[in-house]
Order: C-alpha cells, then sequence, then structure tokens
C-alpha cells in the first residue's frame, strides 16, 4: 500500500507562486483551491507581488536628509528609555571644572550644552571624557543630548556662514571658535578611535 502523494511545504507553494508567469486573480484561485491551508500566506504574497513600486532615482535632498537623521535621532533616544537632560543640575560651577577637566575653553561646554556640537563628528573618546565628567554614560550623554530641548537660555548669534541644514557645528569648529589650534587642536581631534 502506497502513501498518497505528499503536502508541499508553504516556502514550496509560494515559490512556485512567485515565478508564475501572471499573478492574477485567475492564478491566485487556482492556488487557493489547490492549497486552502495556505491561503492567507498566498494572499499576502499576492498582494505584496502586485503592488506598485515607485523609484525614485533622484538623490534626496539635504532637508529630507535632516528630516531622516532627526527620525532616526528620536527613535535612537526612544530605544534608550527617554534619557533626560545630562547637564540638568549642574552648577555653573561645576561646569567651569568640567572644562578645566576636559582641558577646553568653557564655551566648548557650553556647545555642548546648547546643543549646537553636531554628536557625529565628535571623537568617542571626548565624548567618554565628557560623561564621565558629568557621571553619566556615553549613551546617555548622546542620548540625552539628541533628545532633550536646549536650555531656555540659549544664545543667540548671528552666523557668519550658511548654516548646515541642522543648525549643528563640527565639533572641529567649535574648538577653533574657542581659538583652540596648533597642537592642542590635533590632540583634541586625534582623540578617535
Amino acid at each position: 500500500m502506497s502513501a498518497g502523494p505528499s503536502q508541499p511545504s508553504l516556502d514550496d507553494v509560494l515559490d512556485a507562486f512567485a515565478v508564475e508567469p501572471q499573478h492574477d486573480r485567475r492564478t491566485l484561485e487556482d492556488y487557493l483551491r489547490r492549497y486552502p491551508d495556505f491561503a492567507r500566506d498566498l494572499v499576502d504574497l499576492s498582494r505584496e507581488l502586485s503592488r506598485t513600486i515607485v523609484e525614485d532615482d533622484e538623490p534626496l535632498t539635504d532637508e529630507e536628509e535632516a528630516l531622516i537623521g532627526r527620525a532616526l535621532e528620536t527613535h535612537r533616544l526612544a530605544a534608550l528609555g527617554g534619557i533626560g537632560d545630562p547637564f540638568s543640575g549642574v552648577a555653573t560651577s561645576r561646569l567651569r571644572e568640567i572644562a578645566r577637566e576636559l582641558d577646553v575653553p568653557r564655551q566648548v561646554v557650553s556647545a555642548f550644552r546648547e546643543r549646537r556640537v553636531r554628536l557625529s563628528s565628535v571623537p568617542r573618546r571626548f565624548l567618554g571624557r565628557l560623561a564621565s565628567a558629568l557621571n553619566v554614560t556615553v549613551d546617555n550623554l548622546v542620548g540625552g543630548l539628541l533628545g532633550s530641548a536646549a536650555p531656555a537660555g540659549m544664545r543667540s548669534y548671528k552666523s557668519d556662514g550658511q548654516p548646515g541644514s541642522d543648525g549643528l557645528a563640527t565639533f572641529e569648529q567649535i574648538l577653533i571658535d574657542a581659538q583652540i589650534e596648533g597642537v592642542e587642536l590635533q590632540a583634541l581631534m586625534a582623540e578617535r578611535d
């Protein structure tokens, strides 16, 4: 006595449907009749295969990239659990001490506190030293700086040049603006991993 034909696996059925020359209603109905156990998966695949795919050959604009960047930062912050402001409650005298510990002018620390620094341009070691001085982890520092609003008393300056799409300055530019140059600038920028 021989066993009846074995039922193909779900993957085999979906693969067979995917390579059909047409994915019209008639083809779908034929597969649904032959494989009723896989109806939901076949319908899902049919919908997926019949979707219109819109491809845009144009590169993203700076504004679109900035929107995507902000969305990713918001998502990252949410994943970190809504970390608060790492500068919250830090006294001005402590900010002076932190600047001395990091061997930078106070305006560099203020730039971080005011969220004016593009964090992706900051060497990881410097972020580590700043986080340590604030008694937070690097992830908490970065998450807090990305997710919390700038303090109400944030300074306002006229720009000498055209601002970037996000209005942030690179770490190197912050150091140059603080009149750090030469060997000191190279040492701070050389802290890259």
